[in-house]
């Protein structure tokens, strides 16, 4: 390990007492994907001098999320020497052209005031070239060569304990200038770790950090040159990597121990950002995949598809969320309607809206100007909640029948990226510029509080585990503890 390397500061290790470790956080959005946590000895408040058990800088930069195992967090990031700090603001101008073709029925006729072609869309803070609605990316892949980087870090002192170069090579396809070649989050069984990086390969490390085994999946161009960001997802003795482009998309299983191809279906999409989502309901589990055309579901045993739902807009990049009965989907972004769909377990076949249909047999709801481009929905009991990408909203719904329960600004938000997740019962939004809103948890919208690192740019979701709280901004990764 270089001196550059080990260079990352940290502050505070030697009087962080020890803790007794709790549940992990091991992919996306935590267990089941559903960005919920059950702690109850976290933090609802911190600041840059409160609460700040550790604070690390990595090298290179990356918009993939921590992960928790055991006493372990691990992070991935993508290191040049000539690299630029990722530029400012997902959305800041308006991509040109109006909805996409395929946009669901009835478009801008149902739903609350904010809803539909026609409703008044917030502007967001000032974007970079190149970020999502803000023009076109980079067409051609930097002339200069990067390191695809692996990070194993004590979870109680922020200690890197081993870290690993995946690939090391120059890009094959560029990237937006506010994506990173490292915004996949990696994926953990408890005993190994799968890293994904895009264009360049998924990776198999065991948790002291031996590389098992590797695969190359192909290089394909995305759409406008934006970059990639599907994470990979853990079922059972497979992991599945969805790689959605605008040559050859596809959706393929590895099996876990060995990295041998369990099966492929070749997909009729173009690129989309989404991560593929294990969806346990009361009829038989599911692996659901947005895209910018359909949403598809899967038998992650076989590959078969079970169910497509048409009508897809914008961006599809969100996670779904779901319960026993129902999964919610959506997509956004500028020139799109923003859709958000509520599919009720046991679809079967081709469950597309008609012409002017909000439902049917299969859906059991749809509102335009309701879905994300970036953030996933969170589902909370009885309620889902969906951060604006682009203008510091934050919208409530009735999860059984998509009847909004409110709309609101929050006061000084900046746009949403990160995910927003549960703890201690209640709702945490961290917007782009490092403030973290606690929502009261429910219909009626109350701010409890607002918690304000600054000095970063978070795009990264949160993990929560063991008494603490993982945060990862372009600069730094933070540990949040009482």
């Amino acid at each position: 390990m270089t001196p550059r390397w080990t260079a990352a500061f940290c502050f505070g290790l030697a009087c962080v007492p020890a803790v007794a470790w709790g549940g992990d956080w091991p992919q996306f959005r935590g267990p089941n994907g559903a960005g919920v946590s059950s702690e109850t000895q976290l933090p609802s408040e911190w600041s840059k001098d409160k609460n700040v058990a550790w604070k690390i800088k990595l090298p290179g930069y990356a918009w993939s999320s921590p992960i928790v195992v055991g006493d372990k967090v691990f992070l991935t990031t993508a290191v040049s020497d000539k690299q630029q700090k990722p530029a400012a603001g997902f959305g800041g101008g308006g991509r040109p052209g109006g909805p996409r073709p395929g946009s669901p029925p009835g478009e801008g006729k149902d739903g609350p005031k904010g809803e539909g072609k026609d409703a008044e869309r917030p502007k967001g803070p000032p974007g970079g070239p190149g970020g999502f609605g803000g023009g076109r990316g980079n067409q051609k892949p930097p002339d200069a060569v990067y390191r695809w980087e692996v990070y194993c870090l004590d979870r109680n002192s922020g200690k890197i304990l081993w870290h690993q170069v995946a690939a090391e090579h120059k890009p094959t396809i560029p990237t937006q200038m506010a994506n990173t070649y490292a915004s996949e989050t990696p994926v953990s069984d408890g005993d190994r770790v799968y890293a994904y990086f895009g264009m360049t390969g998924l990776f198999c490390y065991d948790l002291a950090g031996k590389q098992l085994w590797s695969k190359e999946l192909g290089s394909y161009p995305m759409r406008m040159g934006f970059g990639t960001g599907s994470s990979p997802t853990l079922y059972g003795d497979s992991v599945f990597v969805q790689c959605d482009n605008e040559e050859k998309s596809f959706l393929v299983a590895f099996d876990k121990k060995t990295g041998e191809e369990i099966w492929r279906d070749n997909r009729d999409e173009k690129s989309s950002w989404g991560t593929p989502f294990i969806w346990k309901n009361k009829d038989r589990t599911e692996l659901v995949c947005s895209g910018t055309k359909k949403i598809r579901s899967y038998d992650p045993a076989t590959g078969k598809p079970l169910w497509e739902l048409g009508g897809m807009s914008g961006y599809a990049a969100a996670m779904p969320s779901a319960n026993d009965e129902m999964i919610f989907i959506g997509s956004g972004g500028p020139g799109s309607n923003s859709p958000l769909f509520a599919v009720k377990a046991g679809a079967s076949g081709d469950v597309t809206l008609k012409s002017g249909e909000t439902s049917n047999a299969s859906v059991v709801w749809y509102k335009t100007g309701a879905g994300s481009s970036i953030a996933s929905p969170l589902l909370l009991g009885d309620y889902l909640y969906v951060v604006d990408q682009r203008g510091g909203r934050v919208s409530c719904y009735e999860a059984k029948t998509g009847k909004p329960a409110y709309q609101e600004r929050l006061p000084g938000a900046t746009g949403f990226s990160a995910s927003p997740w549960v703890q201690d019962g209640k709702i945490f939004c961290l917007d782009q510029d490092g403030t973290t809103f606690v929502l009261q948890a429910g219909p009626e919208f109350k701010v409890l509080g607002k918690n304000e690192l600054g000095g970063d740019r978070f795009w990264a979701s949160a993990a929560v585990a063991g008494g603490a709280l993982y945060l990862r901004g372009v600069d730094h990764v933070y540990c949040i503890r009482q």
